[in-house]
């Protein structure tokens, strides 16, 4: 089957796959990724429908991140899932992207390894159900956090993301929330100390919400315990290229798995 770039009218059929596997993803998420990566967002179609997905979301030429890898279930076991890693890692490839990194399940490392990633560290997805309160908004520049954090230049991400989201800021960083299709999901939040993150996580997450995490950032497992949430998955992050690490103990929040 051929690999073919996605376009606005995929939106919803990619959506109704994100569904099908149980993810927060929502058709708003997915048009982002479109207009952010507009040559980057790629399918497979069978018998005149999009059956599978992969994304490639560029930060720069310093970090891309692979995301969105789905096979509807009636077309899985293929191989349409690594035929759009391949075109999604040779596209990298022709970008110069230096560091391409990917959160793998237990299900999906095999088939990373294989083509050439390697273990970076987890990541894990936690959850809590309603809480009493509500956000506030404040308009701070937020790159500059998120640069040293991340060692990437992700300010198109971040323009894209607040367009949508809730946003807590100050001079000690930011936290973002934004709709998903199952709960409302915090993050990316970025945070040079404990009681920055711990208010603004409490204001951003008054609605039954997801927090994605790395654990190695223990002031952040000890905040989501402290904060009552709870875990659920966890996955891997995975890399291939050169290693990129930034501030990961600002880092309390991703801005997903798709995403980073």
């Amino acid at each position: 089957m051929a690999v073919r770039l996605l376009h606005e009218q995929d939106i919803a059929i990619a959506a109704e796959l994100s569904a099908e596997a149980g993810w927060n993803q929502t058709a708003d998420d997915w048009r982002m990724l479109l207009r952010l990566n507009p040559e980057n967002c790629f399918g497979i179609d069978a018998e005149g429908r999009l059956v599978s997905t992969a994304t490639l979301s560029c930060y720069g030429r310093k970090l891309a991140w692979i995301g969105m890898v789905l096979t509807t279930r009636a077309y899985q076991r293929r191989g349409f899932a690594r035929d759009l890693l391949l075109h999604a890692i040779a596209r990298a490839d022709q970008l110069g992207i230096e560091s391409l990194k990917l959160d793998a399940t237990d299900q999906g490392q095999p088939l990373y390894e294989s083509l050439g990633f390697r273990v970076e560290q987890p990541v894990e997805r936690w959850w809590r159900p309603p809480q009493a309160g509500g956000a506030g908004l404040q308009s701070v520049n937020l790159l500059d956090h998120d640069m040293e954090a991340y060692n990437a230049d992700r300010s198109e991400l971040l323009r894209a993301l607040t367009q949508h989201s809730k946003v807590q800021a100050n001079a000690d960083g930011f936290c973002l929330s934004r709709p998903g299709r199952r709960a409302n999901y915090v993050g990316p939040c970025v945070a040079r100390s404990a009681d920055f993150a711990r208010h603004s996580i409490q204001a951003c997450a008054h609605e039954e919400s997801y927090w994605d995490l790395l654990p190695q950032n223990q002031s952040a497992l000890a905040l989501a315990t402290e904060l009552g949430f709870k875990p659920q998955r966890k996955l891997i992050r995975m890399v291939r290229g050169r290693d990129l690490r930034g501030r990961e103990d600002w880092i309390y929040a991703i801005a997903g798995f798709e995403l980073g």
